[in-house]
């Protein structure tokens, strides 16, 4: 079976397509400017030319055409015809609690995300809007929502639950939701193989490092803590957001600007964390850059965010009375060897060891912690396309 996995933003499209026989990837790419003027750069993995080109994208109806276009063409594509993609993979980043695994997709599913939409404004409508795009194009191949919420409805009450009044959790479902699920299950699997032990009996922490960031307290296969909250600003300071703040900031701010709510949730949001403290970017590599070249500041945003990742990977220790392995990931935890040695610099007391020669890898799945370490430090590549793919496969051959 093919299977093409989407992610959709309000004005962008991800895409791949895997052949689930091998898992293997066989064409990737990305429309933008969806709704503006549209580019479209199509990434065939078998030889073929890459196609990147202005393309003309008033919705993502024409972008899914567009995509399914150079996917069956003679010059960039990798199938015959449409007919060899047997259902398509949506991630959506908002179930709420209705969802706690990945669904096959109908009426009902749909109008469980559209009430998911005040939780998440920015992404589910957009979400929605990729579902119906493929269904235009595509007409009755199954197709699957994959949440990256999910994951993260196996945590306890005493994890998920603000101490405000209850009723703003029963009548607003105001609660720690979590994200980045889809990267954690991906990745908590993998470490508990290259372990050689069921993850059942394993206690995990897995940290997702990039422009956004969380870290997962993952105890036998199961979430049972996560830094982002009822949104993804909360947790760690981010590339952009500024992570966990004491609420009357919000409120003193617009007092003392003059701005409104929105307006300072936005720089919140955008203009915060390691951009917000750095000045300089939210990109880590210009952070390591600028610091080596003697910019306090820069230097400052790094050491906040190694410290506030290893004080989360201490709590969640804690949480869990131990820990077997720890696991980074994504952009910034693949590939940035001072950030990780920054934060394995507290773990001493855990009995981390961090091997310097082997935390030098870049993108690479292997240990960096030495043989004596007490607990297992990993680099893994996180794969959030193949968990959809592999979840829609399982729900559509059913």
């Amino acid at each position: 079976m093919k299977i093409l996995v989407i992610n959709c933003g309000s004005s962008s499209l991800k895409y791949q397509l895997l052949d689930m026989q091998t898992e293997t990837l066989l064409a990737k790419g990305l429309c933008e400017r969806i709704g503006i003027d549209g580019h479209l750069k199509h990434q065939p993995q078998n030889g073929k030319s890459v196609f990147d080109e202005d393309v003309a994208l008033p919705t993502h109806t024409e972008a899914i055409a567009a995509v399914l276009d150079k996917l069956t063409s003679e010059q960039y594509g990798v199938v015959a015809s449409m007919d060899e993609i047997g259902a398509v993979g949506h991630r959506v980043v908002h179930g709420g609690e209705k969802f706690a695994s990945s669904v096959l997709i109908n009426d009902e599913v749909m109008a469980a995300i559209a009430e998911c939409i005040p939780l998440a404004p920015l992404h589910n409508p957009a979400n929605i809007t990729g579902i119906e795009a493929c269904k235009a194009v595509m007409g009755d191949v199954p197709q699957v929502a994959v949440f990256d919420t999910a994951f993260h409805q196996t945590m306890p009450g005493k994890a998920y639950m603000y101490a405000i009044p209850y009723e703003y959790y029963t009548d607003l479902k105001v609660r720690r939701y979590g994200f980045h699920g889809t990267s954690h299950r991906y990745v908590s699997a993998r470490a508990a193989e290259m372990m050689g032990k069921p993850i059942e009996e394993l206690k995990l922490i897995s940290c997702h490092m990039g422009n956004g960031s969380s870290i997962c307290a993952i105890d036998g296969g199961k979430s049972v803590d996560t830094s982002m909250g009822f949104t993804p600003i909360a947790g760690l300071p981010m590339g952009t957001r500024c992570g966990d703040i004491d609420v009357s900031v919000l409120e003193y701010l617009c007092a003392n600007t003059g701005k409104d709510v929105k307006t300072i949730t936005n720089e919140l949001n955008k203009k915060s964390g390691v951009l917000g403290v750095s000045g300089v970017s939210s990109d880590f590599r210009d952070l390591t850059k600028a610091a080596g070249e003697g910019n306090d500041r820069a230097a400052l945003a790094l050491d906040m965010f190694a410290y506030a990742v290893a004080k989360t990977i201490g709590a969640y220790a804690a949480a869990m009375n131990g820990v077997d392995g720890i696991i980074f990931t994504a952009g910034v935890g693949e590939n940035d060897a001072a950030t990780r040695a920054g934060i394995g610099k507290y773990l001493g007391w855990l009995g981390v060891q961090i091997c310097p020669g082997c935390n030098q890898k870049r993108g690479e799945e292997t240990f960096i912690s030495t043989a004596d370490s007490k607990v297992k430090v990993m680099v893994i590549p996180t794969n959030e396309e193949l968990v959809i793919a592999r979840d829609t496969k399982a729900l559509t051959e059913k």
